[in-house]
């Protein structure tokens, strides 16, 4: 019988979860980044927002996989998701004129609390997905799980674009509070028996373990590096607020289509590979699809119109899909039960910190280079990384996903 996501009441609900986290925190990053930059004009003020969120994410990630192993993965995804309600509301409050002061400081100050949510989300999620579902399905369900995450990178900031341009920033901020209240009631409403919590041991003797495991094992460690170098040198995203205002000169409203354009193409990827996941040749389609990614972004920075830059965004979404199902597939194909929080955690370094240091890096190469050049000069990166990584770890390019079952 085929896999279904419907017929997994758990699943749903811990879906749900991820759909409505997913949707506040892209709301709250599109509103934050027209604000921030209407404020400044001033692109490295936009890679600020990465620095901003991923010092505090980068300093609790370890430390939120080894809570989540030995305590409750539910209840820490509760509390993330009531976090990035307060992250919310202290926005509203600074779009409305409650709070005086630096505004800027108080949107940074905000964004870097909720770096801090965000560290235990993926852990969470990515514990409570081992407890609910059976190996023989975690390609299948991981595929699901990809699309409705990226379902939720394409509606939340298209939704936060247009209610900037309609209502303004504190909708905006409003609605992505609200979201986030539903995702603690998705993942409060989940009623599933965890297993035993991991065996007590010293904090840093804990961490220090998955740490371990994840750096001597090449397959993992090499598709974890993979993406996140890709991500670091491709994170055009950033940028689209300057691409908006000063190459294509459109309003809020394309900033949020240009920025939902990714995942359209991730989400279509994603239903497919539901019912036709991956399994011959896994790695050589990881590295094809990363290496794809960076040709999109070199033609996305050289595109003249805002429907050809949607075109090219859309096609690097349809990579970056094969990458991130496969990714997560191999993740938790390869992660022992009992460290899934930790290695969550080390896989959300890689990756979730990926993208602000991505955010940042971005904002640093168009001051010296250039917005154009600077999105030309990451694609580049991205080829090269991938032709390291085909070198570097032939396990991984020689990998077939039924040896890992």
């Amino acid at each position: 019988m085929q896999f279904s996501a419907y017929s997994n009441r758990p699943f749903f609900k811990l879906l749900s979860f991820r759909l409505f986290i997913v949707l506040a925190y892209q709301m709250m990053a599109i509103v934050v980044g027209w604000h921030i930059y209407e404020l400044t004009h001033d692109t490295l003020a936009l890679g600020l927002i990465g620095l901003a969120e991923v010092i505090p994410y980068f300093s609790c990630a370890l430390f939120a996989g080894y809570a989540v192993d030995h305590h409750s993965r539910r209840l820490f995804g509760v509390l993330a998701s009531l976090m990035v309600f307060l992250s919310a509301m202290v926005l509203t409050a600074v779009a409305v004129g409650w709070i005086n002061g630096n505004t800027v400081w108080w949107l940074y100050g905000a964004i870097a609390f909720n770096g801090v949510a965000r560290a235990f989300i993926s852990p969470s999620y990515s514990s409570m997905f081992a407890i609910i579902l059976p190996r023989e399905e975690y390609a299948r369900a991981s595929s699901i799980g990809s699309s409705v995450f990226q379902l939720g990178l394409v509606v939340g900031p298209a939704l936060g674009g247009i209610l900037v341009g309609w209502a303004g920033k504190s909708a905006g901020y409003g609605v992505s509070a609200l979201l986030s209240l539903v995702a603690a009631a998705s993942l409060l409403s989940l009623r599933v028996k965890e297993p035993p919590p991991a065996e007590s041991a010293p904090i840093f003797t804990s961490i220090a373990g998955g740490l371990r495991f994840v750096f001597s094992n090449q397959i993992i460690l090499g598709a974890l590096s993979l993406d996140m170098f890709a991500v670091l040198f491709g994170g055009a995203v950033a940028l689209l607020p300057a691409f908006i205002q000063d190459v294509f000169h459109y309003g809020p409203e394309g900033l949020g289509i240009l920025r939902a354009a990714p995942a359209i193409g991730a989400v279509a990827t994603g239903l497919f590979l539901a019912r036709h996941p991956i399994n011959l040749h896994a790695g050589r389609w990881l590295l094809a699809a990363v290496a794809g990614f960076g040709l999109c972004i070199i033609s996305f920075a050289l595109s003249t119109s805002i429907w050809l830059a949607g075109s090219f965004l859309i096609l690097s979404g349809i990579c970056d899909g094969v990458s991130v199902v496969m990714r997560t597939t191999i993740m938790q194909l390869v992660t022992p039960d009992d460290m899934r929080g930790r290695v969550s955690a080390i896989n959300g370094i890689f990756i979730g910190s990926s993208n602000e240091l991505g955010a940042l890096e971005s904002g640093i190469a168009a001051r010296l280079m250039g917005l154009i050049p600077s999105v030309i000069f990451g694609g580049v990166m991205t080829l090269a990384v991938v032709a390291a990584t085909t070198k570097l770890a032939p396990k991984l390019r020689r990998l077939e996903l039924h040896q890992l079952y």
